[in-house]
């Protein structure tokens, strides 16, 4: 019996030992898995934990606000208004009837319209509303509901409305700039945001004693300080306002420019719009900035211009006289002056500007080839193409600080097109090339001022966040555009057109005698996208200048499609030009005559 047993009693310890020695190599395992993890991958792994509760957050920085000019004083037409966005958790709303009812006794509204964003499914990221107070913001937290939160940003706020709204522009939800200055100098008015890394709880709040947190202050934008002159500004916007319904255009655009170191005193268009409330603005167009990227053909303005260029090339003397045959036919096609100018007779440089003669400029330009000639050739092609392009800088951006800023379009010289010479004197009355409203006025003011392109400016100053001030200096361009005797000779040129539509009987063109006022109008043909020009439809232009001793400002007018009887230059153009001109003497921006 004994023996029986012993076998199976040997058979019961080995297999104790054959487990013992199987949990002793588990637990070794067990302890090298341990150092493994505890020792070898310790850092690898108390990373990954720190990443899981370590969150990162970015802190936006202070938006600069925009001042302008009051009097002798800058004031802001654009600040910053903290508001707030109430958002939802829905998960963690239990009652959403009843806090509906409680957050429209808060904002407003009603209950039923904020249903919706409580019971969403499968967020808890929910938007309820935009834009709160944040005494509303204090008493939504007050009722300490685990699914609601607000959280704050920073909003431009408007205290002027639709002032200079299109040279502004605006921000959009994502706090970045668009159109107008907002969008040209959104890297300076937006400063650099800050960075948060914080250990944060098992529901993502930051611990505020944990030592593991970093913070980089954000860098606040810097405030900007425009050229405009709210009070001029403000008048010209009332002016467009009402010509706009006088005329029944389709569009109103003005500048008012220092022509001495290119800083815009006045932007305007109309129809416009309130950056306040962008988000409700319909028509898109409204947004841009038409006196910066609208080109057209400018019409007969650009006289101003080819005359500028006959007289620095000495091709035209100021008080030179010519026999005009009253049409002249280029590439077999005829350009004529109107009946009213009186058919073929002697005229001179004074009458081609007064009487806006198509045949004069075509002559200037004959001249600019060859003195005393009476055929376009390629001298004076390529003479005129140098002075639009390399000159008055035609054909480009200006730089101008706005978004979206058009080249325009100024015509190769290329002496192959069989067509050259008629687009060539096309373009010395203002057909066939187009350019903006301040890309003319830019151009006349080099004129002017004696031959300096300054770029146009609306930036006078710029504050950083710690106060201190940079003066934004004149930027030259172009020098010697013409020379300082050609802009002598001009002046008294434009003069005597303003003083003929007085002799005509535009008693609206009478100024007080010790102001000088010049000016020429524009009426160009509208062209028809499929090619040609449209024969009833046409846009008024106008550029002018209004001063004491001399011109102080340069007024440029751009009337598109007035609905007029007569010359849209004569009655959509020439009316703005007077009433900015009149206003700007009478509120006494304009120095008199010593």
């Amino acid at each position: 019996m004994w023996e029986s047993i012993r076998p199976n009693l040997s058979t019961v310890s080995g297999r104790i030992r054959f487990w013992s020695v199987i949990l002793i190599l588990i637990f070794i395992g067990f302890g090298l898995r341990l150092f493994y993890l505890q020792v070898i991958r310790y850092s690898h792994y108390k990373q990954a934990a720190l990443n899981d509760q370590l969150k990162q957050y970015q802190i936006p920085a202070t938006r600069g606000i925009i001042e302008a000019e009051d009097g002798n004083t800058d004031v802001p037409i654009v600040l910053n208004q903290r508001l707030y966005t109430l958002f939802a958790d829905p998960p963690f709303i239990k009652h959403p009837d009843k806090v509906a009812n409680q957050i429209s006794h808060i904002i407003g509204g009603n209950p039923s319209s904020y249903l919706p964003a409580l019971k969403i499914k499968g967020t808890q990221y929910s938007v309820i509303a935009r834009k709160i107070t944040q005494s509303q913001s204090n008493e939504i937290r007050k009722l300490q509901d685990p699914g609601l939160g607000t959280k704050g940003q920073d909003y431009r706020v408007y205290p002027d409305g639709n002032l200079a709204s299109q040279v502004l522009g605006f921000v959009n939800s994502k706090g970045v700039g668009e159109y107008g200055i907002e969008q040209a100098l959104n890297p300076i008015l937006a400063g650099k945001p800050g960075i948060l890394k914080a250990i944060t709880d098992v529901n993502g709040v930051p611990l505020a004693a944990s030592k593991q947190n970093t913070q980089i202050a954000p860098v606040p934008g810097k405030n900007v300080v425009l050229t405009l002159d709210l009070g001029i500004q403000q008048q010209v916007q009332n002016i467009l306002a009402k010509e706009y319904k006088k005329t029944k255009s389709q569009g109103l655009s003005a500048i008012v420019i220092n022509p001495y170191n290119g800083h815009i005193k006045a932007m305007a268009n109309y129809p416009t719009y309130n950056p306040a409330n962008y988000a409700n603005v319909t028509n898109p167009s409204l947004f841009q900035n038409a006196a910066v990227d609208y080109p057209i053909e400018p019409g007969s303005v650009m006289k101003t211009l080819t005359t500028s260029a006959a007289l620095n090339t000495n091709a035209i003397t100021p008080n030179e006289s010519f026999y005009d045959p009253a049409h002249w036919v280029i590439n077999g096609f005829n350009i004529h002056d109107i009946k009213i100018d009186g058919g073929p007779r002697q005229q001179n440089i004074q009458s081609i500007l007064s009487l806006s003669l198509n045949t004069g400029a075509t002559w200037m330009l004959m001249q600019m080839g060859d003195k005393g000639g009476t055929q376009i050739t390629a001298k004076g092609i390529k003479t005129w193409h140098d002075y639009m392009v390399k000159h008055y800088l035609l054909g480009q951006p200006t730089g101008i600080q706005q978004g979206y800023e058009a080249s325009g379009y100024v015509p190769p010289a290329n002496l192959r097109d069989p067509s050259i010479d008629l687009r060539y004197a096309n373009t010395a009355f203002g057909q066939g090339v187009s350019i903006t409203a301040l890309q003319l006025v830019s151009a006349l003011s080099s004129v002017i001022n004696g031959g300096t392109y300054y770029q146009p400016t609306l930036v006078d100053k710029i504050v950083s966040p710690d106060g201190k001030v940079t003066i934004e200096k004149p930027i030259v361009k172009e020098r010697n555009v013409v020379s300082p005797r050609v802009g002598r000779e001009l002046v008294p040129l434009m003069e005597g057109v303003v003083k003929s539509y007085l002799h005509g009987g535009s008693t609206f063109m009478n100024y007080p005698p010790n102001f000088i006022v010049g000016g020429k109008t524009g009426t160009a043909q509208v062209a028809k996208p499929t090619g040609g020009y449209y024969k009833n439809i046409y846009n008024g232009t106008y550029i002018g200048f209004v001063g004491g001793n001399k011109p102080q400002y340069l007024i440029v007018v751009y009337n598109i499609k007035p609905n007029v009887v007569g010359y849209a230059g004569t009655n959509g153009g020439q009316p703005v030009f007077a009433d900015i001109a009149h206003m700007l003497i009478n509120e006494g921006f304009v120095t008199p005559k010593d």
